[in-house]
């Protein structure tokens, strides 16, 4: 019989002996008849797992949870507090309801469309998203990238060139815009419409997962690319030039450089308005951060704007006398419901699948960001489901594809909107615009717009100084999503690759597809094995040990931390939000009490500090955490071969979240690379402290260890 003996020995200590283990070598026969027999076949756990699920989804209770889930707002706008968050909504609705109306006519110009339907995809899409969506956050409608790629559609399918007439008074050939219009209106929401079917597909059949293969570093890269576009192609209102639009490779030089041989054409009324509205803009913009913290609500800059400059066209008669573009007829009221062409379908397939992803994959990041924040979850499929029916509905009232705006769900929470109400507010707004006061817009020049499109897109463009600090943390990240990687776009800004691209992402899913394991102690011995696979092996008391199967990294980092709050068996984002609420709770009491104890004497004082202490001991009380609740995690790295900078912020958010409930997260058994990428990434910092073990056993030991220690204390105490 072959033994094994060793020591673990604590050198922080002066050598002194911890623990010694001599026990027998165990091979997988060994392990199995120590540990005991599997508990259960594969098949019968298939089995069961039908039989229960099929129980399960037959019941009442699961037929309302369903329809709950498929409709959110019934869950949620029966409980809305008024008396919390109306005020809050209601500043924050018409914050952003004043910022729809010029960023929707300037992104309607990326789309190639008329302005006025930007002000319909500001509204439709909202409305429909304030019902189906589950972010209570981020702001639905016109989107840069998104815009600019559906401009690509528009152009490619309905150029210039096939709408030029001939002119038999002036013997010279002329657009004939109204039909030019007419036609991209008819591109445009027939790619919207299959956008929103591929969105809700993907909803349906719970295929929200796929785009967490979109990592956070390709999507930056991305979107700074698609900024680059943006920008280009709004330099013809800039200039007052008329460039031929390129597709295909190289199509972004081809542009800059008939932009360059054109600039000696450039109209100096148009050219001038654009520079002092750049200036304008951010000056205005500045002030507004400057005056962030002093007043309640930002100014609506862009709405003043483009107030000021229509008043400014219609004083001086831009359009006749120095030939500056405007706007023109923007006609009142709202388009009755038609059905996109069909026959268009085919051209626009491939288009309209890499909206949705991309779309998708914006709205969810950010959704995403504000949850975390807020303590609340943001369902991915329902969010899916939510955006397509938002663009598909939208597509029937002529309105152009939408997402996530970065820019107005900033506005929408720094000004205090707690629901999606704050969204149907805006709605509301932009429904008074286009009704009654959107045509006195007809005279705003183009350039204003373009100049607000400039101004709103330097957040993307800043995204360039990402490159150094990808450099030092991971150069794959910094490869692979850097603004550098975003030249393919560069060169093919229509994405016809990106199916190919998830697709390749899918089929590298069954290569890194990760399952996850709770570990238990094997009887009288340092070894860890699956709970659920043997009989014999048993949990450590008040220790969740965890384990997956697969590398960390962006594509399955989501999955890893979802599986750990599975198994730790509590909702972590809801105790965090209950810590949150009960935090402002005491807050709100000590201000109520300080405020009370100023105004009456000192008798007063002294029984208004006995109440406030006795309100702070039972708000404390409802604080302490489950006592079934487990005290420490242990994730068991040995899998982890590598870490990106996804996955070190994922581990850092973990040690964070469940530091702040009471739970100790430990690492044990990395490897030198795993470690080396937790330095890089910056894991090891002030507010993350968590200790890093050789085994498992010694992570155990050290949680055992502590938690002796204060039963300890605790005795000495009482």
């Amino acid at each position: 019989m072959l033994l094994l003996t060793f020591c673990i020995v604590d050198m922080a200590e002066g050598g002194e002996l911890v623990d010694r283990v001599h026990r027998e070598i165990l091979d997988e026969d060994a392990v199995d008849k120590l540990s005991g027999t599997p508990k259960m076949s594969l098949c019968n756990k298939v089995k069961n797992s039908l039989r229960s699920n099929l129980r399960h989804r037959c019941s009442s209770q699961s037929l309302k949870t369903s329809l709950l889930a498929s409709v959110p707002v019934l869950s949620w706008l029966p409980r809305y507090s008024v008396k919390e968050n109306a005020l809050g909504d209601l500043i924050s609705g018409l914050s952003v309801g004043i910022m729809q109306l010029p960023q929707g006519m300037a992104y309607a110009l990326l789309a190639s469309v008329p302005p006025v339907f930007g002000l319909y995809s500001s509204f439709y899409p909202v409305l429909i998203y304030f019902i189906f969506g589950t972010s209570k956050h981020i702001s639905i409608g016109t989107f840069a990238v998104i815009s600019v790629m559906l401009g690509g559609v528009t152009e490619r399918l309905a150029p210039d060139s096939n709408f030029m007439t001939w002119d038999n008074v002036t013997n010279m050939s002329a657009l004939d815009i109204p039909a030019r219009d007419a036609e991209r209106i008819r591109v445009a929401t027939a790619v919207t419409l299959l956008t929103g079917l591929f969105q809700i597909l993907l909803g349906v059949v719970r295929f929200g997962f796929v785009v967490t293969y979109l990592s956070e570093p390709l999507v930056r890269g991305y979107t700074t690319g698609a900024a680059i576009h943006v920008i280009v192609s709004q330099l013809k209102y800039t200039f007052g030039i008329n460039p031929l639009r390129y597709s295909g490779p190289l199509s972004l030089l081809y542009t800059v450089l008939e932009i360059f041989y054109l600039v000696p054409q450039t109209n100096i009324g148009t050219l001038v308005v654009s520079i002092v509205s750049i200036i304008a803009l951010v000056l205005a913009k500045e002030l507004n951060l400057y005056l962030s913290k002093k007043i309640p609500i930002p100014i609506p800059v862009e709405l003043i704007g483009i107030t000021v400059a229509t008043l400014v066209s219609w004083q001086m008669n831009l359009p006749e006398n120095y030939g500056v573009d405007v706007v023109g007829e923007i006609p009142s009221g709202l388009q009755p419901p038609v059905f996109p062409r069909a026959s268009l379908f085919t051209q626009v397939i491939g288009d309209a699948f890499a909206l949705s992803v991309v779309g998708y994959g914006i709205a969810i990041s950010l959704g995403r960001i504000f949850a975390l924040k807020y303590g609340y979850k943001v369902d991915s499929n329902q969010e899916l489901i939510a955006l397509g029916l938002s663009n598909s509905i939208g597509a029937m009232f002529q309105c152009i594809a939408v997402s996530c705006s970065m820019s107005r769900s900033m506005v929408q929470e720094s000004t205090g909107g707690k629901t999606q109400v704050a969204g149907a507010l805006s709605a509301i707004v932009i429904l008074f615009i286009t009704l009654w006061i959107g045509a006195l817009f007809e005279n705003l020049p183009k350039a204003m717009l373009a100049a607000i499109i400039y101004v709103n897109l330097h957040g993307m463009m800043k995204q360039f100084l990402d490159i150094p600090a990808l450099w030092r943390r991971n150069r794959t990240d910094m490869r692979s999503g850097s603004p550098l990687s975003s030249l393919p776009l560069l060169l093919n800004p229509d994405l016809d690759s990106l199916p190919q691209l998830l697709r390749n992402a899918y089929c590298h899913l069954q290569d890194t597809a990760t399952y996850v394991l709770k570990l238990g102690q094997a009887p009288n011995t340092e070894t860890y094995w699956p709970v659920e696979d043997y009989t014999h092996v048993r949990e450590v008391p008040g220790i969740l040990i965890f384990k997956s199967s697969a590398t960390l990294y962006f594509a399955n980092a989501e999955m890893y931390q979802d599986a750990l709050s599975k198994k730790f068996g509590y909702d972590i984002t809801k105790i965090l939000s209950a810590k949150k609420k009960l935090e402002a709770k005491m807050k709100k009491y000590e201000i109520k009490k300080a405020k009370n104890a100023a105004k009456n004497n000192v008798a007063d004082m002294e029984r208004a500090l006995e109440e406030h202490e006795k309100d702070i001991a039972t708000i404390q009380l409802e604080s302490e955490p489950d006592p079934s609740m487990p005290r420490a995690i242990i994730l068991d790295l040995s899998p982890v071969s590598f870490l990106d900078t996804v996955g070190v912020k994922i581990l850092s958010g973990i040690v964070k979240d469940y530091g702040e409930v009471g739970v100790e997260v430990l690492l044990a058994s990395c490897q030198s690379g795993v470690v080396n990428n937790l330095q890089m990434g910056g894991f090891f910092n002030d507010k993350v402290k968590s200790p890093i073990f050789g085994t498992v056993h010694e992570a155990v030991l050290h949680c055992q260890s502590e938690q002796a220690d204060s039963e300890v204390i605790t005795a000495t105490h009482f």
